[in-house]
């Protein structure tokens, strides 16, 4: 399964079965309202606060994923997720009312497809056969952790991002009709030495170009192997910068061949400065507005490479550098190429 030093290659080819994509209604507003399965009208979702919101969330998500395919809940084997959110509570608590053995994980934006190619390397070596992948973040609970309360009406810089309000999972399986997952390279930390919390962007772009580099090179493919590379949530300014570092290392991937779901999500005139960001933003994307996209025949192989600032409130207020990281997972639609 392991070729080279970071990159797992799947023979057994685990499916995605089905997915499950809930959003908020910022983005009901967005560009791709219609790759949701739920939307809600407020970002409350009735609980007492927007931490509890975010769980709830997280458990429709895993809760119609189950309900689309033809498995019952109690033939998944794990939960395998995280959040932003101090000690992960709300994809912790998410598990309890799942009822499911649970592992819970944080490499911030990029635990999607972190928790993905674990359910995906697991179930290739015969360890479940079904295992629900998923992630969430909501806007207001990430603002009061990392930045200030809406309420204080704080002004944010062009580089900021918003963070994506909603749940994706999907439901990975031994075998079945889906999308297929055929690789993974998993990330390394890499820190430039960056401090500002408004350009996450700019700070991932070097960890996203160095995942992407190793995953062409371990698998001995070029880019051109991929009908689009998807990256998390780098939005307009990390997406330049990776543009301009491929370049540099002699990857020139086509502009329109290499995407950025945090300027996916939302419309220009939402007003979201650089773009999107959180787990859930790539999550969402991926699990539905790309997906659905494969499903159709559109294109045949993507390669997601879902970013994530590893910085916490206390490690800025400490001045300290944030560490980046990207993993990398290659999904195809199955059909053979003609």
């Amino acid at each position: 399964m392991l070729i080279g030093h970071q990159t797992w290659v799947f023979d057994n080819k685990p499916v995605i079965l089905a997915t499950g994509t809930v959003g908020g209604p910022f983005e009901a507003n967005g560009m791709i309202p219609n790759d949701f399965d739920l939307l809600h009208d407020n970002i409350w979702l009735k609980q007492a606060s927007f931490e509890k919101a975010q769980q709830a969330l997280m458990e429709e998500a895993c809760q119609i994923a189950i309900k689309k395919s033809n498995i019952e809940k109690e033939q998944v084997q794990f939960f395998i997720g995280g959040d932003l959110i101090n000690q992960i509570t709300p994809t912790s608590f998410a598990a309890n009312t799942l009822g499911t053995p649970y592992f819970g994980l944080f490499s911030a934006c990029a635990t999607s497809m972190e928790s993905l190619a674990l359910s995906a390397a697991i179930i290739n070596a015969g360890g479940a056969n079904h295992i629900l992948s998923g992630v969430s973040s909501h806007n207001a609970s990430a603002e009061r952790q990392f930045r200030y309360p809406t309420e204080y009406g704080g002004q944010k810089p062009p580089t900021a991002q918003w963070t994506v309000t909603g749940a994706g999972c999907a439901l990975v399986g031994k075998e079945g009709e889906g999308p297929v997952i055929t690789s993974a390279t998993i990330g390394k930390i890499v820190d430039m030495g960056m401090t500002d919390p408004f350009n996450m962007g700019g700070a991932m772009a070097p960890a996203a170009v160095e995942t992407i580099e190793a995953h062409l090179k371990e698998r001995n493919i070029d880019h051109t192997y991929y009908d689009l590379i998807i990256t998390g949530d780098l939005a307009q300014i990390g997406r330049e910068v990776s543009l301009d570092l491929l370049h540099k290392h002699g990857i020139d991937i086509p502009e329109e061949k290499y995407v950025d779901c945090g300027l996916t999500i939302y419309r220009e005139d939402q007003a979201v400065l650089a773009g999107a960001s959180g787990p859930a933003c790539s999550a969402v994307v991926t699990y539905g507005h790309f997906l659905n996209r494969l499903k159709q025949g559109e294109f045949d192989r993507i390669l997601v490479v879902a970013t994530g600032a590893l910085h916490s409130p206390l490690s800025i207020y400490q001045k300290d550098p944030i560490p980046c990281i990207a993993h990398a997972v290659s999904i195809e639609s199955g059909r053979d190429r003609k």
